[in-house]
């Protein structure tokens, strides 16, 4: 019996590390501070013909809302009750979108924030997103409601009663991560309230959850909490599926709170892979392309299974968080379309691209000054729509690079050779490297200082294939570079170091 008992609970948290795609999707997109209305539409006129598997969406629930700075990004992490309005849309919005996204097999994967509340210095009144009332200095929020009772104060042993040390388990877990006020999810009263939010847009139709801030909570009280969600709506999903769980753990090593500890409870989220490879592709600290022949989990990676993975997320993108300037964003869009390129290729991990907007950059002694400001808004705080131009690109501040057409057609080609493993290395023994998926793709990159001229197996059946990265397969041609690969595989890649986009892929609907 207790060997049954053992099974299947094991069976449980493994049932969270599936991120339940659909049509044989792979890849995750984050349309970071997204208003609803605009995701919904992006789901029908681009996501889903395109083939992206979910969206992750910026957190919910019903937020502080602060003048000052003028509207930052980071006062969505600041909740204040778990009703569904915030500064992306309503709660009728949120339902639409979860709905019409679903309808086009697009996952809907919310960023929930179960930790904390707002920071001390929130004040009271109705300063939120959906107007409700909060004393943050009494740890009054009666929309859910909370007290004092519901906090860690008397856990936490420190004199500020803020983490003080990273070195230290009780302080990481039981104090308040930047004096927001820490939540006693120990407590079976507020386990109920953090389950009954999650299961509230479970029964609504998403798929998962992004867990914010996972370090700071102990895994016994997240496998509490995971263990009273719902199966998800089958009106989109197979019954007794589980919601995909994917934590936020930031683990590069050196603390006392690892990332391993939360692997049974659901996937986790590898900084160390953007971190690297960023490295890798500014070719800082002696690192050069070819030494990711092994890359993965030869690189100290946490295992396949356990992995989501990106280039660049919300915080160090702006410099928080893990990875310092080795991270690769948009600002340099060069280099982040080849990492992308490379991430959405190798077979490791479940892969999440980034969707960014721009900010006024104000660097003081290499700091950006800048990094809180909130998304594009109109002059009354309200986040600005997403406008498409007739080139698919995005205007208005918002970044898309899910819409740049190196990205976009990676996402496909990962699609393309799912299952897939990796294959036909070949490397100059610098930055010049190809590899291959089975007999499905193939992708060559030129990260050095000269130009790639060779002939290489591919292992595609021969044929002429559109390069998906200088342009596409449209009709009966391409509107890039071709690629003639002969019998045996074998095709000739030349790459100019200085081509706006130094790689090439194919795969095997590209070919004509």
């Amino acid at each position: 019996m207790k060997l049954l008992i053992l099974v299947g609970l094991l069976c449980l948290s493994f049932a969270q590390h599936n991120p339940h795609f659909r049509h044989e999707r792979t890849a995750i997109v984050h349309l970071f501070e997204w208003r609803w209305a605009d995701i919904a539409a992006e789901c029908e006129r681009f996501l889903g013909p395109k083939g992206f598997g979910g969206v992750q969406i910026s957190p919910p629930n019903e937020h502080i809302v602060l003048d000052s700075p003028w509207r930052p990004w980071w006062q969505r992490y600041q909740p204040i009750s778990y009703n569904l309005c915030s500064r992306s849309g309503s709660e009728d919005e949120f339902k639409d979108m979860v709905t019409r996204c679903n309808n086009v097999g697009v996952n809907i994967y919310v960023d929930a924030v179960i930790n904390h509340m707002c920071g001390t210095s929130g004040g009271a009144g109705n300063h939120s997103s959906c107007g409700s009332w909060f004393n943050a200095g009494n740890e009054e929020f009666p929309s859910v409601p909370y007290s004092s009772l519901d906090f860690n104060d008397k856990k936490c042993l420190t004199g500020s009663g803020g983490i003080e040390n990273y070195s230290e388990i009780f302080q990481v877990r039981d104090c308040r991560l930047v004096s927001l006020l820490d939540l006693a999810l120990e407590k079976d009263y507020v386990r109920g309230k953090v389950a009954a939010y999650m299961n509230m847009m479970i029964d609504l139709g998403v798929a998962g959850f992004r867990v914010d801030a996972c370090k700071h909570m102990w895994p016994g009280d997240l496998d509490n909490v995971y263990g009273r969600l719902h199966n998800l709506n089958t009106t989109w999903f197979p019954s007794d599926s589980k919601p995909f769980i994917y934590q936020e753990v930031i683990d590069l090593g050196g603390e006392a709170i690892s990332s391993s500890e939360y692997f049974q409870l659901g996937r986790v989220t590898e900084f160390k892979y953007g971190a690297k490879l960023g490295n890798v592709f500014r070719k800082w600290h002696g690192e050069k392309l070819f030494y990711t022949r092994n890359w993965g989990e030869g690189w100290d990676f946490m295992s396949d299974g356990n992995a989501v993975v990106f280039i660049d997320n919300h915080d160090n993108q702006r410099g928080h968080g893990a990875g310092g300037a080795s991270i690769i964003t948009f600002w340099d869009s060069r280099l982040h379309k080849m990492a992308v390129g490379y991430m959405l290729a190798h077979p490791y991990g479940v892969a999440r691209v980034m969707s960014s907007y721009r900010w006024d950059r104000h660097f003081v002694n290499g700091k950006d000054q800048n990094d809180w400001m909130g998304p594009p808004s109109n002059g009354n705080g309200s986040t600005k729509p997403v406008p498409v131009n007739p080139d698919q690109t995005c205007g208005d501040g918002w970044v898309c690079e899910h819409r740049w057409r190196q990205i976009t057609n990676m996402v496909i080609f990962r699609n393309v050779v799912k299952g897939q493993p990796h294959s036909n290395w070949w490397d100059n023994q610098s930055n010049q490297v190809a590899f291959g998926r089975g007999n499905r793709g193939f992708i060559v990159f030129n990260n050095d200082d000269w130009d790639l001229d060779v002939t290489l197996n591919t292992g595609l059946p021969s044929g002429t294939y559109c390069d998906i990265i200088s342009g596409q397969k449209e009709g009966n041609g391409c509107t890039g570079k071709q690629i003639n690969v002969g019998d045996g595989g074998r095709a000739h890649f030349k790459i100019s170091n200085r081509d706006e986009d130094p790689f090439v892929a194919v795969h095997v609907e590209s070919k004509l």
